[in-house]
């Protein structure tokens, strides 16, 4: 983007010396809200269509500022548009290049309206066609995981908590439990385009207009689902971006979850996985290094999001209604916000399918740390033992086993049963991983047969839903 300085000032009438040469810079949003052009565009097209439909321009004004607008967005869409820091930002940008192309009918555009609601159109413009990018992102991230949850509803591996040895699950019940993370954040995204779809366009600078516009027919034309009810509430408010920072800030810790266990399950110390190499990078020095970049710098940025939500909420705590100028700092959050966001779920989506699993190592951890043991306390109870009574015995016996150096379906039957009489035969059943896993045969539960049937209920209400 080329930026030129003019001497253009936008209302020099009321000022006798021109603008600081630093002020200007330091004031200018241009360098960065040229992104949202194509929404201005769109925005000022519907607003003009309304001045011609309630007779406050002419038709054919209107016909002059369709075609004036067109010109403009094929020049901005083709990098032949000269953007001027005089003229401060993206909608003066454009409504002075009309001007010169259409003369007075290009002047009338902003008849009724405020740069104050023109932006904040534009961003919830920008927000929404965000949001449902993200959407479609978190979609096709869910298809990866599900993939790989079906590819593993046998795999055996450890679970964890406390990153200690728990009780085995399979990778495939590990997979879907970040399924079921990204199903909360497409929901909260989509709740909250509900309160980014509202129009603000015909506040004005903050009190309405007094000329006789159509707020209802801009909302259907720009397809927002009604308008903002209150003037100064509709130029102000930032609810609507700092909603969506918080929600891609929950997006983003749980990728960042998601990349701390794939670094850690990388490393040889668990050997779990491997990524593919074009995920990868290797070191300057170090010729065997493998370093797993992507998801370290996933885990980086997620912190980047965090601290623009907070930048948001920081932002707006303080301003008294109704616009302030403190609230051209809102873009250059939501834009990295959004490139970051969209960029994760777009590698995450390729890195996953990607992912090389390794059973073996899986199923040889899952042996360690007596993950089995919840199992044997179980049955114990099934055969009378209250359960404090048997998580005591069962205890005593991993004791026992940890002195012996061995698992607890090592322990002769004899040494079991002196820590409980109740043990018989089919006790070795139990201390099996599989047979660990098949007792967790419920809705939920990590039992192989459970996370097939997950899989499909997943694929079927992903299908069922549309985006």
């Amino acid at each position: 983007m080329v930026i030129m300085d003019k001497p253009t000032g936008a209302w020099s009438g009321r000022f006798s010396e021109p603008v600081d040469e630093l002020v200007k810079r330091f004031t200018a949003s241009i360098p960065f809200d040229y992104r949202l052009a194509e929404f201005d565009i769109k925005g000022s097209l519907a607003h003009a269509r309304m001045l011609a439909q309630v007779g406050v321009i002419s038709p054919k004004d209107f016909a002059a500022i369709e075609q004036g607008m067109a010109e403009i967005l094929a020049e901005i869409r083709a990098g032949q548009f000269e953007w001027s820091l005089d003229l401060e930002d993206v909608h003066l940008n454009i409504e002075r290049a009309l001007t010169a192309k259409i003369g007075d009918a290009g002047k009338r555009l902003h008849t009724g309206r405020s740069r104050n609601d023109q932006v904040a159109t534009d961003i919830r413009l920008y927000l929404r066609d965000a949001v449902d990018r993200t959407l479609d992102g978190i979609r096709a991230c869910q298809n990866s995981l599900l993939d790989l949850a079906e590819q593993h509803a046998n795999t055996v591996m450890p679970g964890f908590t406390h990153l200690q040895v728990a009780q085995p699950v399979t990778f495939g019940h590990h997979m879907l439990a970040y399924f079921e993370m990204l199903d909360r954040d497409h929901a909260r995204l989509a709740d909250a385009r509900k309160r980014i779809n509202r129009l603000p366009l015909g506040a004005a600078a903050l009190a309405g207009t007094s000329y006789p516009i159509d707020r209802e027919f801009v909302a259907r034309e720009l397809g927002f689902d009604g308008v903002c009810e209150n003037s100064l509430d509709a130029v102000s408010d930032r609810d609507f971006a700092i909603e969506f920072a918080a929600a891609a800030s929950l997006i983003m810790m749980h990728f960042s979850r998601l990349s701390e266990e794939l670094i850690l399950w990388m490393s040889p110390r668990f050997g779990f996985i491997d990524l593919a190499d074009r995920f990868c990078t290797g070191s300057s020095i170090m010729p065997q290094k493998k370093n797993p970049d992507v998801p370290e710098l996933v885990r980086g940025k997620t912190g980047r999001v965090f601290g623009h939500l907070m930048g948001l909420l920081t932002l707006m705590k303080g301003q008294p209604l109704a616009y302030n100028k403190d609230n051209q700092e809102d873009k250059e959050p939501i834009f990295d916000t959004v490139d970051t966001l969209l960029d994760t779920l777009k590698i995450y989506a390729d890195m996953l399918k990607g992912v090389r699993v390794k059973p073996q190592a899986m199923r040889q951890a899952a042996h360690e740390g007596f993950s089995t043991a919840t199992d044997l306390a179980d049955y114990l109870v099934k055969k009378g033992l209250p359960f404090r009574d048997a998580h005591e015995a069962v205890a005593r016996a991993v004791r026992a086993a940890e002195i012996n150096k061995c698992d607890l379906a090592d322990l002769p039957l004899d040494e079991l049963q002196a820590f409980s009489p109740l043990l018989g035969q089919d006790v070795r059943a139990v201390l099996t991983l599989e047979g660990s896993l098949s007792s967790r045969n419920h809705v939920g539960g990590t039992a192989p047969d459970q996370v097939k049937a997950a899989v499909a209920r997943a694929r079927g209400k992903m299908a069922s839903a549309g985006r």
